[in-house]
């Protein structure tokens, strides 16, 4: 079948979106633990980046002498920001110093808030979607952290008492805001210091982070203790990558674990969001005792090529690295899945979803693909409209036909699977598993892409009813 009748084939599967979507609203619960942050997202220009720097005293000497890639001070704040703009690179470095915290909240300002973490973005995600009840973590919630979740009451949280009250109406008065400064520079902005011309060679980012709870995993206690206390239908993990072997990381997983375990006891299906974790250590750690236990990973090709190289598959790491395309990702899921032996594992990439998964999972074949395709119409409306905070976003892109990038990848893994019927069902068995993939909706010129992955992965999950 040629590309133009595979796009009316597909075209007429997504027929069912709409529907997929009502049927979310008889989802009872949903939590989402354990980050949640704000994101004070500002345009520096590089005039700027230079009167900052001046201020504290510094030349270029020491604007270039990095030792480290943490805010000890506030000088390493304008270290850290000059190297991404110099080279057009994306970093983020982290702080627990207070005075270095205050230092960014006088100097720094932000054009918009907007919410972060995959905690709070997921949260806010299936609130619109219409969820009975969306329990949403948080270590801190002043009124500022309060502010960034959507004035839904059924997107949830717990006051200073313990009382459970919607999310946005919360101040805990006494809690320390917890801020990432996103700091976003142009392709072709100039620098001039000390006779010295610099001209940023991309668009990017450096992100300087205040987040002393989350980088300790520090746990809300009425949050957990309302969440132990009965079952939720579906809890979506995440915040386990920001932690460091240095501060703890692996005791602080060795403690959650008791606690995952007991929701799942409970009945609850659980989903963890495998992000970008740095620390060799903590990743290990997370995919031998977290991803362990639950019933379902989310992972794009970066954190599944992390994953490759922590479970001793580094030749196919250096594949998958080399050519990212869906028949080695596909291999990569596979060998994740034999390793972890965790019931559900999902990929998203460019252009493609896939899901692999017990014959026995809870969810059937059928319904993963429906939550795939409402994740995918959801996803392509985020990038098209920059929000999906309001409900009639979310099937904006109700209608478009999905990527030829995606038909291509799902016909090469097609053929390489031998599966001449892959490409118009996007449901097959391989090795005893059930394989759904689907081809996706993309936007050319996207106006965001922050949260897509953990959009993704959550909508397909809870979706899939």
């Amino acid at each position: 079948m040629n590309s133009q009748n595979l796009k009316k084939v597909w075209l007429d599967k997504f027929s069912v979106v709409p529907q997929t979507l009502e049927k979310i609203q008889n989802v009872e619960s949903v939590a989402t633990a354990f980050n949640a942050n704000i994101d004070a997202v500002l345009k520096i220009k590089g005039t700027k980046i230079v009167e900052l720097a001046q201020n504290l005293g510094m030349d270029l000497l020491e604007l270039e002498d990095i030792k480290y890639t943490k805010l000890i001070e506030p000088k390493d704040v304008l270290k850290g920001l000059f190297r991404c703009f110099k080279k057009g690179i994306a970093e983020e470095w982290l702080t627990d110093d207070i005075s270095v915290y205050e230092w960014m909240v006088q100097n720094l300002g932000y054009d918009r808030l907007q919410m972060g973490g995959q905690g709070g973005i997921v949260a806010n995600a299936l609130a619109v979607t219409g969820v009975k009840k969306v329990y949403a973590h948080t270590n801190s919630l002043p009124q500022i952290q309060a502010e960034q979740f959507l004035k839904f009451d059924n997107l949830l949280s717990f006051d200073s008492k313990g009382n459970e009250v919607p999310a946005y109406k919360v101040n805990r008065e006494t809690d320390t805001p917890l801020i990432h400064w996103i700091l976003e520079f142009d392709k072709g902005d100039e620098l001039d210091f000390d006779g010295e011309k610099f001209v940023c060679p991309k668009s990017n980012r450096f992100i300087a982070t205040y987040d002393p709870l989350n980088l300790n995993l520090v746990m809300d206690e009425h949050f957990v203790k309302k969440m132990s206390s009965q079952k939720i239908d579906y809890v979506v993990l995440s915040g386990f990558h920001a932690l460091t072997e240095k501060n703890n990381g692996i005791a602080l997983i060795d403690k959650a674990l008791p606690i995952i375990q007991s929701w799942k006891k409970q009945g609850d299906l659980i989903h963890l969001e495998i992000a970008s974790t740095q620390d060799v250590a903590v990743r290990k750690a997370i995919i031998n005792k977290i991803a362990t236990v639950v019933d379902s990973i989310g992972i794009n090709e970066r954190e599944a090529i992390d994953i490759l190289e922590v479970i001793n598959c580094e030749e196919l790491a250096e594949l998958c690295n080399n050519d990212t395309h869906s028949v080695n990702m596909f291999k990569a899921v596979l060998n994740i899945k034999k390793y972890i032996k965790v019931p559900r594992v999902q990929l998203h990439m460019f252009g493609l979803y896939l899901t692999l998964q017990d014959k026995n999972f809870k969810i059937t074949p059928e319904e993963n693909l429906r939550g795939m395709m409402l994740a995918s119409t959801v996803a392509a409306g985020k990038a098209g409209t920059g929000s999906i905070n309001y409900k009639e976003n979310l099937l904006w892109a109700r209608g478009k036909e999905v990527s030829d990038v995606g038909l291509k990848e799902l016909d090469d893994l097609a053929q390489y699977l031998q599966n001449e019927k892959l490409p118009e069902s996007g449901i097959c068995e391989v090795e005893g598993f059930d394989l759904i993939v689907l081809p996706t909706i993309l936007v050319e010129k996207p106006v965001t892409l922050v949260g897509m992955g953990d959009t993704i992965s959550s909508i397909s999950l809870v979706g899939a009813r």
